[in-house]
């Protein structure tokens, strides 16, 4: 009786025996699940990038032009914009008063003249006298020394309407080189001191680009080949070299000032233009970036996995030039164009059937 009670209880689990094999049978014979990845394609690009300005299409040589003499502008002949050759009239001041500084030098002049003839004539009379002993050597010598004076009087006179007479020719100011006017600071009426800026002359010739440069940059602009591309024309680049880097930063934006020549500008090229200053260095060896997530280190260096034709995992060594915030720099051990795992690589291993569901 209890092998009977025995014997029932065992029928349930003998019942399921077949059941649990045709499930083993059926798992072995389904095929492997394809782990989705992610990957990128490498794509090799020089290591360091080409860094960019904002800068001004400046003259080389630039000036403020203003009289040499203080008074009241009466015309201004020239505006901003307007091309200037050496010599052209820009402005004029009101030439009363140098006018009558030229007469007064004149009368002054006149007065000098008739002293000399004065004093010459009394020298060689009291020579005369003095000759016949109808007058003393100190009477002659008096009459001599009257006489020099007379001479630098003359000369002093001279002197000053030549000045004056150059005065009057200062109040009208003219261009001493071919430019173009960039700033117009005063109007007709404005009095003006000596050496006050009344126009602002670019000089023609060289031009350059000015641009401000953080610090972190100064060696680079130095180091690097300079090209410049106008933003009225971006199709066209022109070749640049770095003339002048300011020694000092700004005390506000604490930036460098830097001037690059511009080689061989052509006619689209004009001042006050907006151009951008390229630097780049054409002799860096081509790196590839990828992601941090895409390189591990199982001991043996740093690798990733690449995606083969077949769609299987190749565990590949590579060498890493330099690691930034985000991204590893790949100098070597992959080929361009091919597809690299940037997600999840520590869950994968070599051989792996993979199906690819993002591609970058």
């Amino acid at each position: 009786m209890q092998f009977a009670h025995s014997l029932l209880r065992a029928l349930p689990a003998v019942a399921l025996l077949p059941l649990l094999a045709a499930c083993d049978d059926t798992a072995a014979s389904s095929p492997k699940v394809e782990r989705p990845v992610q990957v990128e394609r490498v794509e090799f690009r020089p290591a360091e990038a080409a860094r960019e300005f904002v800068g001004v299409v400046r003259a080389r040589h630039e000036t403020d032009v203003g009289f040499r003499v203080a008074g009241k502008i009466t015309a201004r002949l020239a505006n901003m914009g307007d091309r200037v050759r050496a010599g052209d009239a820009v402005a004029q001041l009101d030439p009363a008063d140098l006018k009558l500084q030229v007469e007064s030098a004149q009368a002054e002049l006149l007065a000098a003249r008739s002293n000399l003839a004065q004093t010459t004539s009394d020298e060689t009379r009291y020579d005369t006298l003095r000759s016949r002993g109808y007058a003393t050597v100190a009477d002659y010598e008096r009459k001599q020394a009257a006489k020099d004076e007379a001479q630098g009087r003359l000369e002093r006179a001279q002197r000053a309407l030549d000045l004056a007479r150059n005065q009057l020719a200062y109040a009208e100011l003219k261009a001493d080189v071919d430019g173009v006017i960039t700033a117009t600071p005063v109007e007709p009426g404005q009095v003006v001191a000596v050496g006050q800026a009344v126009v602002r002359l670019a000089h023609h010739g060289e031009m350059e680009a000015l641009v401000a440069l953080p610090e972190t940059s100064l060696g680079e602009a130095r180091e690097s080949q300079a090209s410049i591309r106008l933003w009225s024309g971006p199709q066209r680049r022109y070749r640049a070299h770095l003339r002048e880097l300011s020694p000092q930063a700004d005390e506000t934006t604490r930036t460098y000032a830097a001037r690059f020549t511009i080689e061989d500008p052509d006619d689209l090229v004009a001042l006050g233009m907006t151009a951008t200053v390229v630097l780049s260095r054409g002799t860096e060896a081509p790196i590839a970036r990828l992601p941090l997530a895409a390189v591990m280190n199982r001991g043996r260096g740093p690798s990733v996995y690449v995606v083969d034709n077949a769609s299987e995992l190749e565990l590949r060594p590579v060498t890493v030039a330099s690691f930034t915030g985000d991204t590893a720099l790949i100098s070597s051990g992959l080929d361009r164009g091919e597809r690299v795992v940037t997600l999840g690589v520590q869950k994968l291993d070599a051989g792996q059937k993979v199906r690819v569901v993002d591609e970058r």
